[in-house]
């Protein structure tokens, strides 16, 4: 279903070449919302641009536009102001079909897309033998929102967690273990993942200091790349018990990822290397091969390379992540390739999208993009981390917003006297605290830095998870205090909008196909959160101002409609961010 937006511009298209030809078929009509609702819904400030173009005062040509734009059963007679400006005022008529038509419609009127695409999305990416932490949540929980929007339009979402499991960090930390904890190589969990991260800790301490057991760990690594069974066997055990304690997390968010490690990709590094030598691409620098591509300095504004070899031999994390563009975009058919992580590594990304270019690994029809985002700061505005100085676990992050979700309920419960069931608290404790933590992280641009505070995310006011599934609770207590069944309303029941807020909930409720769109495109989730704020207010002021169970028929239907309407794209909006409703709080 095309939004009133793209109504309007189709019918100015066909405006502007009925009045100026065919040479002005394509012409922008510079569409915008009215900055001010008296004077409207849109305005067309076209005629100011073509003013230049056809030599005409632009009031003459906003009344020559006017003559031939056929809009009478969108808006109101169109009015010229100004300059030239051309207000427009959508008919009560018009918005009432369309907030029906779209009330029938399970996909609530966003259309799917006519282009599918397989995409590809990289995101999450913990390292073995390292704990999920605070750093590792916003690219898991921005991956999955873009993964969910992206998959909703229609298209064939490949979800790659392209986690850190091999190079020199398993040599060092097999080679530490084997002095130290030798049964942690071959017995499954012979100790908590927590121990493991405290080992690896003295193992790059030991790898830092000891040129002995440096070479040690070098030899592990030789090991363990030429396949060595004990070798093998020791990180295999490593891997599967990280991958387990990531699983828990990932369960507990309901994230679904498919797992490629660098390990993945380790037999495509020699050809990536041979394919560059072949293209004239690699020159040798301080004894490493590299490419240099145009753009690329460093501090002292010299040119900086990519590294793909080592001058040891050995291959790097821009090697791997050039073997993973041409898989992704030769094997897996990837016509659209995202990386979803932080602002820091921005420019590695830049140079190995270059490299690829600059080596014709990207075609033309392939999209290539890096999703940055900023970091989680704690409420002291700098970098988040425990009194002890460590990264926040990304675990004890989770269990405290949940926590801290059930006090405030418990508290809530005892002020308002009522008694619910161990079951029914726990359920809500957990959904409202992580779509707390979910709803925080993504409301905000994700380019930015933000500041972690449970108290704000927690907050049954303002721009919160809370505050939108309180809005969703509200019509399912409307639909239980009056006995309603959705499903049955009258199917040919009229929607009818009288008031002031009943014509703003419609006008808001038929943007979403609008704003899923807009995501797909520029991949800023934030845009749905404020959607689904400006939602929940506008529903709000309409609950407070239109009674609706005691609204006499018709009214009491339409009125039912435009609620269960609500609901359901607030259920959805909020899906489509990876978090799930409640039906009482």
């Amino acid at each position: 279903m095309n939004s009133i937006a793209q109504q309007l511009k189709t019918r100015f298209e066909k405006a502007f070449t009925a009045a100026f030809g065919e040479s002005y078929s394509g012409t922008d009509p510079m569409l915008a919302p009215a900055g001010n609702p008296k004077f409207g819904d849109f305005q067309c400030n076209a005629a100011m641009s073509l003013g230049k173009k056809l030599g005409k005062p632009p009031r003459a040509i906003a009344s020559t536009i006017v003559e031939n734009l056929d809009i009478a059963d969108i808006c109101e007679t169109p009015e010229i102001a100004g300059p030239g400006f051309i207000n427009l005022k959508l008919k009560p008529a018009y918005l009432e079909a369309q907030v029906r038509a779209i009330a029938i419609d399970p996909r609530l009127g966003i259309s799917q897309t006519e282009a599918p695409q397989r995409i590809a999305i990289d995101f999450s990416s913990p390292n073995i033998a390292k704990e999920m932490h605070v750093g590792h949540l916003r690219s898991t929980i921005i991956g999955d929102a873009i993964a969910r929007i992206l998959e909703f339009q229609g298209h064939d979402v490949l979800r790659i967690n392209h986690i850190g499991d091999w190079g020199t960090q398993f040599g060092m930390l097999i080679a530490y273990l084997r002095e130290v904890h030798p049964e942690a190589l071959t017995t499954a969990d012979a100790l908590d993942l927590g121990d493991l991260v405290a080992f690896y800790r003295q193992a790059k301490q030991r790898f830092d200091t000891d040129e002995t057991f440096k070479e040690t760990a070098r030899q592990e690594v030789v090991k363990l790349q030429a396949g060595a069974e004990d070798t093998r066997r020791a990180w295999k055990l490593l891997c599967d018990q990280s991958r387990r304690e990531f699983q828990v997390i990932y369960d507990l968010l309901d994230i679904k990822l498919t797992e490629r490690g660098e390990s993945f990709y380790n037999p495509l590094l020699p050809a990536v290397v041979e394919d560059l030598t072949n293209l004239g691409l690699l020159v040798e620098s301080d004894g490493a091969k590299c490419v240099f591509v145009d753009g690329f300095t460093n501090k002292e504004g010299e040119p900086l390379p990519l590294i793909v070899q080592k001058t040891d031999g050995g291959y790097n994390y821009a090697t791997t992540d050039l073997a993973a563009v041409r898989y992704r975009i030769k094997e897996d058919g990837a016509k659209r390739l995202i990386y979803v992580t932080d602002s820091g590594q921005s420019n590695h990304f830049a140079q190995v999208f270059a490299v690829a270019r600059k080596a014709n690994w990207i075609p033309e029809d392939v999209e290539i993009v890096h999703v940055p985002f900023g970091l989680v700061l704690g409420e002291d505005g700098k970098k988040s981390k425990t009194r002890s100085g460590d990264t926040v676990r990304l675990q004890d992050l989770l269990d405290e917003a949940i926590v801290r979700a059930r006090k405030d309920l418990e508290e809530r419960l005892v002020t308002e006297e009522r008694h619910e069931t161990e079951e029914f608290i726990a359920n809500v404790s957990h959904v409202v605290g992580l779509s707390a933590v979910k709803y925080a992280d993504l409301s905000q641009n994700r380019a930015s830095n933000y500041v972690f505070s449970y108290d704000k995310m927690l907050a049954l006011q303002g721009n919160t998870a809370p505050y939108m599934l309180y809005a969703y609770v509200r019509v399912q207590g409307i639909r239980r205090k009056g006995e309603i069944n959705f499903d049955n309303l009258d199917a040919g029941a009229k929607v009818i909008l009288q008031s002031d807020a009943e014509l703003v909930l419609a006008k808001h409720l038929l943007q979403l196909n609008e704003v899923v769109n807009a995501v797909g495109g520029d991949l800023l989730p934030n845009r749905i959160c404020q959607y689904l704020f400006e939602l929940s207010q506008k529903f709000n002021q309409f609950f407070e101002q239109c009674p609706v169970l005691q609204s006499e028929e018709p009214l009491r239907t339409s009125r039912l409609i435009l609620c269960d309407l609500t609901a359901r794209t607030l259920k959805l909006g909020l899906g489509l961010l990876g978090i799930q409703v409640l039906e009482r709080m």
